[in-house]
This record gives structure tokens, C-alpha cells and sequence, in this order.
């Protein structure tokens, strides 16, 4: 079977197949169409005349009905036909026009003479064929087949005849349609052909388009690029002879490669920024991560006060070496943040590290020296960003140190107080009884310290249990403005609550946590407040996050908050006033953070608005359902 594995073959086999489909679809066609067309010549004439004897018969019952005749011929129009009726004085019935038909109208003489409508009278059938050589009337290359039979009334006596005609195709047009058909079979064959050959072309050179792809793959060092088998001829043997040559060729391109592969897969494995250096200082080759740092510290423009100097680095002098060193026009420079450090590597051949701080951001960098044979011929840092690590750590310091502020002061007054009640240095039941309320109130300060502190960790842990439930937000504001009033009165401080005429109600609240969180605020406001100003509480209805919800503010006349102060006072332990000094009108640094904590368990948002003299307005956005 050589001649189906040989793309001659096919080709010669696809060509034979596709001129017998041609020539076995036109035979079909017109075998089909010469026994259709003979077989209605045959039978037309009898059609005609059961068709004629049907019609005759209903016209005996309906003789003076106008409109049978009308619903007849509407229904002979349909096959191009149509009915006339005589009486027996050769008078024809006045029939309707039909309107709309192609078939032109005659009268009974110019099918039958006389004599023919007198046998027809007498009980006979009559049936011809007609063309333009009987009557000139007639259209050229048109053929009519008229049949007359009988007309009689009820009782059986002859009244008249009934005429029905037809149009019958001629020769000419019989070869019209034949030509046609020709064309028509000719076109589908022409189509089909191309589609095959276009079919055929395509399944031999896709295979030989396949080959050159995986050339040209193969050239760009895709060295494992391999083309399907998809048959056995020719292009085949081709393709599997590419294939093995593809297989060595990748063999010998891997051993030679294999020791460069296995380090730049270590190198982006790696989460740290790895960045090599040459003997000039330029970079000859980074992970991902240390081309990002490339790029942006390339990019900083450094000025004077932001130079090398900001930089911590070894105690290493610069020496010679000047920016200009590390430059190569092939290659991107050293960032200039690593200057220093490449310094101390490449003067002292040994390891260094150090910590960087370039604009926001804190860089843990190790540098090691590369050597070839004895000489050393670069340097390789690793970096890591240790922001995070040094913000925590600071954190936990600042942590610490205010804790122990916060405990050191009421620790030291309990001491003392309690050291003078056991020393009897109180000598009157007053002076006692000053001295147990001063231990308590520290008691209560440092009871207080430790509860938010413990309430904290569990908000940030996520450990605090809020218990929902509907909350009339006008009551609860009108509930702390009595809490406060008598505070207000006693420090002349004139506080004011606003609500609307409707009910502020607020579907899913923790009402005890939202008391905690105006009664921050309220001792906030009155503790930074002068007596003769004035404290408002305000509610109302808002928009938040395209929900409705609750705005409330409070808002107080006092000295007002530092803008560069305004970003952190959410955070723990922050305060406006740096110094540690304590007053009666200073607070822990935890209320401002336990407001943000309990608002954000309620989905809504908090914010400050303050100026230097012109007090503070803590606004509050509690969305009236919020989505669990």
C-alpha cells in the first residue's frame, strides 16, 4: 500500500475522487430532473381532464354562482391555470377578473371551432395542445394544454361546456432550465474543487510550516521544540528525522548549560534581593528583586543631605574611588546607597554588613567578595527589607516604656502614701483620709490602665465579643448628655446636644461599646476644653459606602490638634503632648485607639478634623445595617 504513504498518490487519489462526486452529482440531477419531466408530460392530459370533470360538476350546482367561479380560478391560478364556461348558443358566462395572475386570458373559439364545441355539446371530452402557429394570440415559446368537457345542469341535460387551460413549458425553456442547471452544478463543482484543493495544499504544507516554526524556535534556544507526526510519507520521515536532530542538539545545549540554569533558578527562588557586582562597580546580574531595587533606588534623585552620608555604613574611608567608578556604559551603575559598603568589600576583602535606610524604608544588606583565582573581581550583596521588623521592634520598645511610664507615677504615689500612713505622719483623721483617697483614685487609675490595655489586646486579637442588638442612637446621645452635664457645670463648659425630629435607629449595635466610645470622646473634649467654651454632641442621618447610616460628631472648642499629630492619634500610647509629664488632665494614650477598634467591629469609620486654637471635631459613620 505504497501508493497511500506517497503524497503523489494522495493527490492523484483526492483529484480521481473529487471529478466522480462532480459527474455523480449531475447525472443524479438530470436523470432526476428527464424522468420528472417526462412523466408529467405523460400524465398531464389526464390530470387535466379528471381536473375539468371535478370543476364541471360543481358548476352544474352552482351555475349562476359568481362567486365558485371567483374561488375557482383563484384556486386554478395556483398551477397556472384557469376555467371557462360556455353555454350551448356559444355565449360565455361573464366570469371576474382575476387580478395578479401571470396567465393571460382567452376566449373558448380560440381553443375549438365550432364544430369541436358542438361534439362537446353532444356529450364528448376534448383536450389539445396549442402554440403560437394555431392562433397568433398566443405567446411565443409558450404551449397551453386545454381540455373541455361537459356542462350539465341538475337534471342531467346538457347546458354547456367547461373549459380549463393550462401552460405548459417548451422546448426552449425546457433547455433553458437545463443550461441553468449545468451553470448551477458547474459553480458547486468549481467551488468544491477549490475547497479540496485548498483542503489538500493545506495538509501538505502545514507539516513543512510546522518544520520551519520549530527552526526558527529552535534558533531563538527553545531547544526542546518538537514537531508532531501526523503520517508516514514523506513529510513524516522529514519530521522525525527534525525531531531527532532537535533531541541532540538539546542533549549537547544542556550539558553546557546546566550550571548557569541551576544558579538563576537558586537566584529567583530567593525572596531576598540578591544583586552581583563587577570589579568596577556596575551590575552584572540580579534576582527579580534586587533588579526592582535597581531600578527604583537608580531612579531617586540624591541631594546632599540625602547622599551617602545618611547612610549607615562601615567606618571605611572612601579613599580614591568616586561615583564615576562605578559606572559602565554597558551596564546599569551600583545604586548609590550600596557605594560605601562595595568600598569596605573590595578595600578589605572580606564579608560586611550593614543596615540601610533609603527614604521610608529600612535594608538589611550582607556583601561578599567575589574572587577569580586570587584576585577579586566583584562583590555579591544580598538584601532584605527589615522595615516591618524595625517598625514592630519600635513599636514593642515604645510599648514598654510607656506601660511603665503609665504605672511608674500611680506605683509611686501608692508607695509613698502608703510609706507615710505607716509612718503615722498623718496626725489627723483628715490628713489620714486624704491620704487613703489619694491611694484609692491611683488604685482606680491603675484599674483603669490595665482594663483598656487588656480590652486593646483582645480588639486587636480579635477576641472582643460585641453583643448586637437594635439601638435608639437619640437616646443614647441623649443619655450621655446627662451623664455630662453636671461635669460641664461644675467646669463651666456649656455642653449641647443636636438630633433630629426622627428617630435615629441603628439595626446591629453593641450599645454598651458605643457608650465606651462617646464617653472617650466626651472625657477627651472636656479634658483639653477651657471653662466658657462649649462641647456639642451632634447626630443625624448619612450616606456611607452608598448605605445610609449614622453620622455623629463631637465637637469641642479646645486648643485643637497638630496637623503632623492628626495621621497617628489612633494609635496606642500617642499623644499630642511628647513630654512625659503627668497632670489631672492627662489620659493614658489608649481611649482614641479603643474608639477606632469598637468602630471598626461595627463596619463604620472614624476620623478627626482639628486646628491650633480652634478645637476638634471627632466624626463618627456607623452604617444603619451592616453586612455580616
Amino acid at each position: 500500500m505504497f501508493i497511500f504513504r506517497s503524497v503523489v498518490g494522495k493527490l492523484w487519489l483526492t483529484i480521481i475522487g473529487l471529478v466522480a462526486v462532480i459527474l455523480l452529482i449531475l447525472g443524479f440531477f438530470l436523470v432526476n430532473y428527464m424522468e420528472n419531466y417526462f412523466a408529467q408530460a405523460k400524465d398531464q392530459t389526464e390530470n387535466m381532464k379528471k381536473l375539468a370533470v371535478r370543476f364541471s360538476d360543481e358548476a352544474s350546482r352552482h351555475m349562476y354562482d359568481q362567486q365558485f367561479y371567483q374561488l375557482s380560478n383563484e384556486l386554478l391560478s395556483f398551477q397556472d391555470a384557469k376555467m371557462l364556461v360556455i353555454s350551448t348558443d356559444l355565449k360565455e358566462m361573464v366570469l371576474p377578473v382575476i387580478t395578479g395572475s401571470e396567465l393571460p386570458s382567452f376566449h373558448a373559439t380560440d381553443f375549438f371551432t365550432d364544430n369541436e364545441l358542438n361534439q362537446v355539446f353532444a356529450g364528448q371530452e376534448k383536450a389539445k395542445q396549442l402554440n403560437k402557429s394555431n392562433n397568433g394570440r398566443f405567446h411565443a415559446g409558450v404551449e397551453y394544454l386545454v381540455v373541455a368537457v361537459p356542462l350539465k345542469n341538475p337534471q342531467g341535460a346538457t347546458v354547456g361546456a367547461t373549459l380549463v387551460y393550462q401552460s405548459l413549458q417548451s422546448l426552449e425553456a425546457t433547455q433553458s432550465y437545463m443550461l441553468r442547471l449545468f451553470v448551477y452544478v458547474s459553480l458547486v463543482g468549481f467551488l468544491m474543487t477549490t475547497f479540496f484543493g485548498f483542503f489538500l495544499f493545506s495538509r501538505i504544507t502545514r507539516p513543512l510550516q510546522q518544520l520551519k516554526k520549530a527552526a526558527d524556535l529552535i534558533t531563538l534556544g527553545q531547544y526542546g521544540t518538537r514537531v508532531p507526526i501526523v503520517s508516514k510519507d514523506e513529510i513524516g520521515e522529514l519530521a522525525k528525522t527534525f525531531n531527532h536532530m532537535g533531541e541532540k542538539l538539546q542533549e549537547s545545549i544542556k550539558a553546557l548549560s546546566q550550571e548557569k540554569e541551576h544558579l538563576t533558578s537558586i537566584l529567583r527562588s530567593m525572596t531576598d534581593a540578591v544583586i552581583t557586582l563587577d570589579a568596577d562597580g556596575s551590575v552584572m546580574l540580579t534576582n527579580p528583586q534586587g533588579e526592582k531595587i535597581v531600578q527604583e533606588w537608580s531612579s531617586i534623585e540624591w541631594s546632599d543631605d540625602e547622599g551617602l552620608n545618611r547612610f549607615s555604613k562601615p567606618d571605611t574611608s572612601l579613599g580614591d574611588w568616586g561615583l564615576m567608578s562605578y559606572r559602565n556604559p554597558d551596564s546599569e551603575p551600583i545604586p548609590i546607597p550600596l557605594i560605601p559598603l562595595f568600598e569596605a568589600v573590595v578595600a578589605e576583602s572580606s564579608e560586611a554588613a550593614s543596615k540601610l535606610h533609603v527614604q521610608n524604608g529600612v535594608w538589611s544588606v550582607a556583601m561578599t567578595p567575589l574572587y577569580s583565582r586570587d584576585q577579586i573581581r566583584g562583590a555579591v550583596a544580598v538584601l532584605r527589607d527589615v522595615t516591618e521588623e524595625v517598625r514592630l521592634d519600635k513599636l514593642r520598645k515604645d510599648f514598654v516604656a510607656n506601660v511603665s511610664h503609665e504605672l511608674r507615677t500611680p506605683l509611686s504615689m501608692l508607695q509613698g502614701y502608703s510609706e507615710a500612713l505607716l509612718d503615722d505622719i498623718a496626725s489627723t483623721p483628715e490628713e489620714r483620709e486624704e491620704l487613703v483617697q489619694v491611694i484609692h483614685d491611683e488604685s482606680l487609675r491603675m484599674g483603669r490602665l490595665v482594663r483598656d490595655l487588656l480590652d486593646l489586646a483582645r480588639m486587636e486579637a480579635g477576641h472582643l465579643e460585641l453583643y448586637f442588638r437594635e439601638v435608639e442612637v437619640d437616646s443614647l446621645i441623649k443619655r450621655m448628655h446627662r451623664k455630662f452635664s453636671v461635669l460641664a457645670k461644675e467646669r463651666s463648659i456649656v455642653l449641647n446636644a443636636e438630633l433630629p425630629e426622627q428617630p435615629l435607629i441603628l439595626k446591629r449595635g453593641d450599645e454598651d461599646r458605643l457608650e465606651q466610645v462617646l464617653t472617650n470622646l466626651l472625657d477627651n473634649a472636656f479634658r483639653h476644653t477651657a471653662g466658657g467654651a462649649r462641647i456639642t454632641i451632634k447626630a443625624e442621618m448619612a450616606t456611607y459606602k452608598d448605605q445610609q447610616a449614622i453620622r455623629i460628631e463631637v465637637t469641642d472648642e479646645g486648643k485643637g490638634i497638630p496637623a503632623a499629630d492628626l495621621p497617628f492619634i489612633f494609635e496606642r500610647f500617642y499623644k499630642a503632648d511628647k513630654a512625659r509629664t503627668r497632670g489631672t488632665s492627662v489620659g493614658t494614650g489608649l481611649g482614641l485607639a479603643i474608639v477606632k477598634n469598637i468602630i471598626d467591629a461595627h463596619q463604620g469609620n472614624v476620623k478627626a478634623q482639628s486646628a491650633l486654637g480652634h478645637g476638634t471635631t471627632f466624626t463618627i459613620l456607623l452604617p444603619c445595617e451592616p453586612k455580616m
